[in-house]
């Protein structure tokens, strides 16, 4: 994690890092103000708050309350060596608790991070830099033995030049990419999690059976997600994106909608009009980009070449954002690489998804073949060992797909996870499914998992699917774990033989969607200095309900976003015209509005927290409806997550409102005591919001210029790092 210090006034200072910022100051004796505990203060508090959140962590798993358990730290110093300090942690625990559970309290607190990393001893590197900015890559260094060349199955090149390749196409597009953490859990399955330190909205998980095979996998997920435009899916992009010569790629095109809001013919073709709008209910304005918002341009549209003949049909940008999230979408070394990924990815998805949805038992692997892969074969074992039985079954469907499963069962909880892989080599599918399964888990994230379910409604219904594909962590049928499969386990071999395999496995995966009767699209991304691809295979590997793009499209962020930017300065009628939107387009009250309008709000602050139903409940007050304002009030309080803060000020409102509704009531009688119970400061708040000199509370003004987002205009700045790139490529083109 990447932290900026700010030199403050007097000994003040001040570190950013993610959306959180931390003032830390001197004690007066050491010439300070006193005003924040000093840097070593947050040191010593940082250690017992990390014990204290594995004790919490421990209880909740196992439903005890922890109201009455007390936890503190103190440091003793060594009188001849102020440096060498014993930190003592003392847990004070009520007398109703097992000794079982004493026990793994105790232990819960051994394994806290600060205590692990202060014990092995972190190494110190200071340097002077001419630029903070400048590239930090060397972060990702795993330092291989000079002359190292490891190969591994479906990839061209050797993990050491994928590593170096990509890395140094990040560093020259200025991303400053960082390690948040590692996890190797059981043997032969390591994971990463890296994220750009500017922007940390922009992040990606690897796994692999190796700790190089995991920073490839996270370095070519993050470029492919780059290439694709994933990581700003459904942000505003900014005025000054949404009036430029392109504003996703140099080779889009915009084509006006027709007469009526028809569709303009330049866009998709009769195959994809059959799957897309099979009912004819699509419109042009259903496919303006969410990105740009430029409904006066038209409908940005991307070449896809149809594999079939190798002809262009331009994709709305706004159709593929709504229905494929990030399925089908790889970066390889070679094109033929990424081609095999994007397949592989498809098939594992769309088989996932019969599988769960048909609730078909799979043939077990048997033993005998996994004594093949004794890789494989220990990592298994390691969760075996730790408490977690665990399936291997055979997705193949009777050997036609080149797919597989590992599902771990949890006694703790009753919960169960099947995970997934794909890739035309049996051991590398079979791998994948094992790594997938602790990508970015600890062993206690396994303790959330939903159990099966012999509800079939809860296994088929959309949203399942859209769990499973976002962290595999949907409902599962118990017929799942039927004993009587549905098909008979077959050893597949899809893998190529030849000198460009991948080449020969690509071939192979498209010749199962043209025997499947599928039409197959592809895009390829190369402006950024990487190989990468999006494959598109209408009524196949959709993620998202295909009715999404009419009814629940995100370009009904156009229908908010301005007027909820520039929410301070509208009229009482264009708030009026704001609400009827609001409650004539049935959103989710609960939904946040930073996702409904694209905008990254710093996540800390009200905009961050606000949601469909208190703005509705802001509006109300500010155009003093009382009695829609009051009903809304008690709405938020009894359901709405919010902070303690928000909470308080949302009671202290609730009751002025009902002493302003109430004619037997008057206010001057109660001011006095709601102050006591509230304070000044809150009851300041809420006397303006009702008698109009305060204007949404909390939410501090801003405008489509985005003025005050910093967390969004980080966002935008690594986005406009590949707009530059992409400009300069076409350019030399």
């Amino acid at each position: 994690m990447e932290i900026k210090v700010n030199f403050l006034d007097k000994l003040r200072l001040e570190a950013k890092f993610d959306d959180f910022t931390v003032v830390a100051d001197q004690p007066i004796r050491y010439k300070g103000d006193g005003s924040a505990p000093g840097p070593f203060d947050y040191f010593l508090a940082s250690s017992a708050l990390c014990a204290a959140y594995f004790v919490k962590l421990y209880c909740n798993t196992r439903n005890i309350p922890t109201d009455n358990i007390r936890l503190s730290q103190n440091n003793i110093v060594d009188p001849e060596n102020r440096y060498k300090q014993v930190f003592k942690i003392q847990v004070e625990l009520p007398a109703d608790i097992s000794e079982k559970d004493r026990q793994g309290i105790l232990r819960s607190i051994d394994r806290c991070t600060v205590k692990k990393v202060v014990q092995t001893g972190p190494d110190f590197v200071i340097e002077e830099v001419e630029n903070l900015d400048a590239d930090a890559q060397s972060l990702l260094m795993l330092k291989p033995s000079p002359g190292a060349s490891t190969c591994i199955l479906g990839k061209d090149f050797p993990l050491e030049q994928t590593i170096a390749n990509m890395s140094g196409l990040l560093a020259d597009l200025g991303i400053k990419i960082e390690i948040a953490s590692w996890r190797n859990i059981i043997p032969n399955v390591w994971s990463l999690h890296i994220r750009d330190a500017h922007s940390p909205m922009c992040f990606t998980n690897g796994k692999g059976a190796t700790k190089e095979s995991a920073l490839a996998s996270a370095l070519g997920e993050y470029i492919e997600r780059l290439s694709c435009n994933h990581f700003y899916a459904g942000s505003f992009w900014g005025e000054d994106i949404a009036n430029a010569a392109f504003v996703h790629y140099p080779d889009e095109r915009w084509f006006k909608p027709g007469p009526d809001d028809a569709l303009p013919p330049e866009i998709l073709d009769e195959y994809c009009l059959e799957v897309y709008d099979p009912d004819g209910e699509l419109q042009g304005s259903h496919l303006i980009d969410t990105n740009s918002g430029n409904a006066g341009r038209g409908i940005c549209s991307l070449p896809y070449v149809r594999q079939s003949d190798g002809e262009v049909v331009y994709f709305p940008s706004n159709l593929v954002e709504n229905l494929y999230g990030s399925n089908g979408m790889s970066a390889g070394n070679t094109l033929a690489e990424a081609q095999v990924q994007c397949l592989s990815e498809i098939f594992e998805r769309a088989v996932k998804r019969e599988i769960l949805e048909g609730e078909y038992a799979l043939p077990d692997v048997p033993q005998e073949v996994l004594a093949k892969y004794p890789g494989i074969l220990a990592g298994i074992q390691g969760l075996e060992e730790q408490g977690f039985p665990v399936l291997v079954k055979d997705a193949s469907l009777g050997g036609t797909y080149p797919v597989m499963c590992v599902t771990l069962m949890n006694p703790r909880t009753g919960g169960v996870f099947a995970s997934f892989g794909a890739h035309p080599s049996f051991e590398v599918a079979l791998e994948r499914s094992l790594t997938e399964l602790l990508q970015g888990r600890s062993l206690e994230g396994l303790n959330d998992l939903p159990p099966p379910t012999f509800e079939s409604n809860a296994v088929t219904e959309p949203n399942n699917f859209v769990e499973h594909f976002i962290d595999s962590s949907g409902v599962v049928s118990w017929r799942f774990f039927s004993a009587k499969s549905n098909f008979d386990f077959v050893e597949w071999d899809f893998s190529g033989r030849g000198n460009d395999s991948n080449a020969e496995e690509a071939a192979t995966l498209f010749g199962i969607l043209e025997d499947m009767g599928k039409e197959v699209y592809m895009a390829v991304h190369d402006q950024l200095g990487a190989v990468a691809c999006r494959i598109v295979v209408p009524g196949y590997s959709e993620i998202f309900p295909i009715e999404d793009l009419v009814w629940d499209n995100t370009n009904k962020a156009l229908l908010f976003r301005e007027d909820i930017l520039n929410l301070h300065r509208l009229d009482a009628a264009s708030l009026e015209a704001l609400l009827e939107r609001l409650n004539g387009n049935e959103l989710d009250e609960y939904s946040d509005i930073a996702t409904l309008i694209g905008i990254e709000f710093d996540e800390n602050t009200e905009w961050g927290q606000l949601t469909v139903l208190e703005l509705k409940l802001l509006i109300h007050l500010a155009l003093r409806q009382f009695e829609e304002a009051h009903d809304l009030v008690g709405a938020f309080l009894q359901y709405n997550d919010n902070t303690v803060e928000r909470g308080l000020f949302y009671q202290a409102l609730n009751v002025v409102l009902e002493v302003l509704l109430d004619e037997e009531l008057e206010l001057d009688d109660y001011v006095v005591n709601f102050r006591r119970m509230f304070g000044d400061a809150r009851m300041d708040a809420v006397l303006g919001s009702v008698d109009g000199s305060v204007r949404f509370h909390g939410l501090t003004p801003t405008s489509m210029k985005l003025e005050g987002l910093d967390r969004h205009h980080r966002l935008i700045d690594s986005y406009k790092k590949l707009h530059a790139a992409r400009a300069r490529a076409a350019s030399a083109g």
